[in-house]
């Protein structure tokens, strides 16, 4: 029990590291454009991104797929820098609070197939953890259980701090939307100019 617990809480520190900042970005972009009475919606979002990244945080860590490092840390900045035009381009209900945004499908298609280039990245964390380590299976799904409270706990700030901005302090969901949306855009764009890929 030790053991499953320690390997949780490394997978929320992993995924909340203030240090290790684009899985986060990633995370805040994806739910950007949501405020906490959209939470059912944002649910179904973030579950798209976790079936993908724990499909590949699996088969990665276990070894069944290879990959280029280097080009996986490449890919992580770009899924954010798209996720977060693509909120550029989100139609604004009229409505505060009542009325719910239509969810773009392809929306959802993204999500996961981002899910899987970031459960890449996760499993090179994991793997120099688990260094020779026999049995893999019990960390493995304490670890992916740690990235998942550590992914609703950015949700929940995020969304909590856009009902209070958007509620409380009347700012327009629109200004919300672009000022957070334009600065993960932009943090993830200098990640990919600096990213050693290009060196």
């Amino acid at each position: 029990m030790s053991e499953f617990w320690a390997y949780l809480q490394l997978g929320f520190a992993h995924i909340t590291d203030p240090g290790g900042y684009d899985h986060i970005l990633f995370v805040v972009a994806l739910c950007a454009i949501y405020s906490l009475n959209q939470w059912k919606q944002t649910l179904i979002l973030v579950t798209a991104f976790t079936v993908g990244h724990s499909l590949t945080l699996a088969l990665a860590t276990l070894q069944l797929i290879s990959y280029s490092t280097d080009l996986i840390e490449l890919l992580i900045p770009v899924t954010i820098l798209i996720t977060a035009i693509s909120n550029f381009f989100f139609k604004v209900p009229k409505s505060r609070f009542n009325e719910q945004p239509k969810q773009p499908r392809g929306r959802y298609v993204l999500a996961l197939l981002f899910g899987l280039i970031h459960g890449m990245g996760f499993s090179n964390y994991l793997r120099s953890l688990l260094g020779q380590q026999s049995s893999i299976v019990k960390p493995l799904f304490a670890f992916n259980i740690g990235l998942e409270f550590g992914q609703i706990f950015i949700v929940l700030g995020v969304l909590t701090i856009a009902f209070v901005l958007i509620e409380i302090l009347k700012v327009r969901r629109h200004d919300w939307n672009l000022i957070i949306s334009g600065t993960v855009a932009g943090m993830a764009l200098s990640l990919i100019i600096n990213n050693p890929y290009f060196a």
